[in-house]
């Protein structure tokens, strides 16, 4: 009777101790591409698993003080980044994220928004997309990903450069559909999953396939991370089939990649 009370204690003491070593509270910090997903995966994701998941927000990229290269450079911690894939790969070759951990979650694609009720221009052809940069008085863009593609890459493509440097501001550390939906301007450019959450806006379609470019947002473990098991279970289920509806919800497509480890 004894022995079978000690094998008893040892059994409480062994479930309590899985419970603490796997219970973990998974801090995320993720740009604003996949933003309206995470939040909509993560109370899934946390029914399924003991994990508790602290999402924080910030750009793949700038200088802005909630950008995520700033976050990290004034020492803040976190065990899972999710933004610009090239900004990860950055990270990842700098060594502040470890390597092999890196896992393509989604494509992102660009497009339009107008202010609610405002005349939709035609951005479905080329010739369409330079009207409507042109005739707008003002147009917002994304520092980030989005918008460095536009003012670096599109924009002196398309020749008219000159132009957007009078008419075209970059948005720091707010969604261009907001910007737009208050009237500081006439139209706005940014990641589709980005623009489709804000109200008082219209989204008005992607970049035409000759402007466009599809940018990977991924995932990848700091090397500071305290929760290295959690943070690769978690990068597991947004990786999965399970989180797919979600994602292409949320404009979103999924890639469904094989995982690293």
């Amino acid at each position: 009777m004894r022995n079978l009370f000690i094998t008893f204690l040892i059994f409480i003491a062994n479930v309590f101790s899985v419970s603490f070593v796997y219970a973990a509270e998974i801090q995320v910090i993720t740009s604003g591409a996949f933003a309206e997903a995470l939040k909509d995966l993560v109370p899934v994701y946390e029914k399924q698993s003991p994990n508790k998941v602290i999402i924080s927000y910030g750009s793949s990229m700038g200088a802005a003080p909630d950008s995520i290269p700033s976050r990290l450079a004034k020492g803040e911690k976190f065990d899972v980044l999710i933004l610009a894939a090239p900004a990860l790969d950055g990270f990842i070759k700098s060594g502040a994220v470890q390597s092999g951990t890196r896992v393509d979650l989604v494509a992102s694609v660009t497009g339009a928004v107008v202010k609610a009720g405002a005349p939709k221009p035609d951005i479905s052809t080329m010739n369409g997309l330079r009207s409507a940069l042109l005739n707008a008085k003002s147009v917002a863009y994304s520092a980030s990903a989005s918008g460095v593609y536009l003012s670096t890459e599109l924009f002196p493509k398309m020749g008219i450069s000159e132009q957007m440097d009078k008419t075209a501001r970059k948005i720091y550390s707010e969604r261009v559909a907001s910007v737009v939906a208050r009237g500081d301007a006439d139209l706005g450019f940014q990641q589709v999953s980005e623009l489709l959450p804000i109200p008082g806006v219209d989204f008005i379609g992607e970049l035409p396939p000759e402007a466009q470019k599809t940018v990977l947002f991924s995932a990848g473990i700091t090397k500071d991370s305290a929760n290295e098991g959690a943070s690769k279970d978690l990068i597991a289920f947004l990786a999965s089939p399970k989180a797919v509806p979600t994602i292409q919800k949320a404009g979103l497509k999924p890639v469904l990649p094989a995982l690293p480890w």
